[in-house]
């Protein structure tokens, strides 16, 4: 019941942007937090940003000044601006939402969508 769809990714060169949108959708009762994760080639899923209800924001310190969360509170989307992009930034982004649905708590991925950045 709970959905997430992910949209914005691609190919970019050195320096290029893009901005990433995931729209959350089905039984959520509420949304306590929404945000970025990534998995570069050979590397375990990393934290990029998250946002929570109350505004508050979190980058990992290799995104910090390039790149931007934020949110619909009405529409429950959460974008991600990702601007001066580097080659280390290529990888496998997914959206994560945390809330609580029909069930209970719960803790949900997107499908993820491909990010890769050319030297």
């Amino acid at each position: 019941q709970v959905q997430l769809v992910e949209s914005g990714g691609g190919l970019v060169q050195a320096g290029g942007s893009l901005r990433l949108s995931c729209a959350a959708s089905g039984s959520m009762y509420s949304i306590d937090s929404m945000g970025w994760y990534r998995r570069p080639p050979g590397k375990e899923r990393e934290l990029v940003a998250t946002i929570t209800t109350g505004g508050s924001t979190n980058y990992a310190d290799s995104v910090k000044g390039r790149f931007t969360i934020s949110r619909d509170n009405a529409k429950n989307t959460v974008n991600l601006q990702m601007n001066s992009l580097k080659p280390e930034d290529t990888a496998v982004y997914y959206c994560n939402v945390r809330g609580r649905y029909v069930l209970g708590f719960g803790d949900f991925w997107g499908q993820g969508t491909q990010v890769t950045v050319s030297s």
